[in-house]
């Protein structure tokens, strides 16, 4: 049973809607974690700077800014000095802790627990594998921000891989240890994982490091947009997480339309649906969707 909050029946002139939010969906731990250690200090300082995006929403960024949270690019971090600045979720390289030291910034290390611990078994396989004149393989998105701070424990050496078509970039004669993003599909991790046993012909070694708050929320989704007419998907626009999970419940119920802010909910055709079901990415607000909840009862009311 869902709590009222996440469940409304709307009255409308000719019949009854039900609107309900995914009790599954919005912030991981991680994230609800770094939002908690802004506030805090916001509330202290009334300002405090960030580097990169506290996370990949837009609405929640502009909520936070706001407030007082500033994001900075990684050329801003560099040029400060005598400040604080909080390490996001996703984790930093360790570059990245140097340079604050050298330039006395204090950090407010808001790095997820499961993302730090990655970390350290990486920098612990990479000097092993070294010494075995081995590769180190991360599956996951080039660019992204935590695995940028995975490869930084390799002193940038590890292979990074999106996609089946890059295992040739491993040479198959040299031992390989594997490891992956932590908010990568398990499906997809397990079938990349037999096609670098089938492609190397040395000693393979897999790691399972996917983050199972955020992999079990694709079947939970599963099962949900499934009760559904029709299913808002609310995410950020920038959102790696979202997309995916987009993705799944698109493949599920083909009703399925993703907005990224509540007024976006104006082109979507409400005529004859009578359920509606709500969900969201791993950094999607449980506000926001609450926000595409209440444009959703003016719509209806108003037609």
């Amino acid at each position: 049973m869902l709590s009222s909050n996440l469940h409304r029946k709307i009255e409308t002139k000719f019949s009854s809607v039900i609107v309900d939010i995914d009790s599954n969906s919005g912030f991981c731990f991680g994230v609800i974690n770094a939002i908690k250690k802004a506030e805090n200090e916001i509330a202290k300082n009334s300002e405090l700077l960030c580097l990169g995006n506290i996370v990949h929403n837009e609405e929640e960024v502009n909520r936070l800014n706001s407030a007082g949270l500033k994001s900075i690019t990684k050329t801003n971090f560099e040029a400060l000095n005598d400040s604080k600045v909080l390490f996001r979720a996703h984790g930093e390289p360790p570059e990245s802790y140097l340079l604050a030291k050298k330039n006395n910034i204090k950090i407010i290390d808001a790095t997820c627990p499961v993302v730090l611990k990655l970390q350290q078994r990486i920098k612990q396989a990479w000097l092993e594998i070294k010494e075995a004149n081995g590769q180190l393989i991360i599956f996951g998105k080039k660019g992204h921000a935590e695995v940028l701070s995975l490869v930084g424990q390799t002193n940038g050496e590890a292979i990074v891989i999106e996609s089946d078509d890059e295992i040739t970039h491993i040479n198959k004669e040299l031992p390989v240890v594997v490891f992956s993003q932590t908010t990568k599909s398990i499906e997809k991790y397990e079938q990349l994982g037999e096609k670098i046993k089938d492609w190397v012909i040395a000693p393979v070694k897999i790691h399972d490091t996917i983050c199972r708050q955020v992999a079990n929320r694709a079947p939970k989704l599963k099962e949900f947009v499934k009760n559904y007419e029709l299913i808002i998907f609310v995410g950020g626009k920038n959102s790696s997480n979202a997309k995916y999970l987009f993705g799944i419940c698109k493949n599920v119920n083909n009703n399925t339309h993703f907005v990224s802010a509540p007024d976006e909910i104006k082109s979507i055709n409400f005529q004859n649906i009578s359920k509606i079901g709500i969900c969201g990415a791993t950094s999607t607000p449980l506000w926001l969707m609450e926000k595409v909840m209440n444009n959703i009862e003016n719509t209806l009311y108003n037609n």
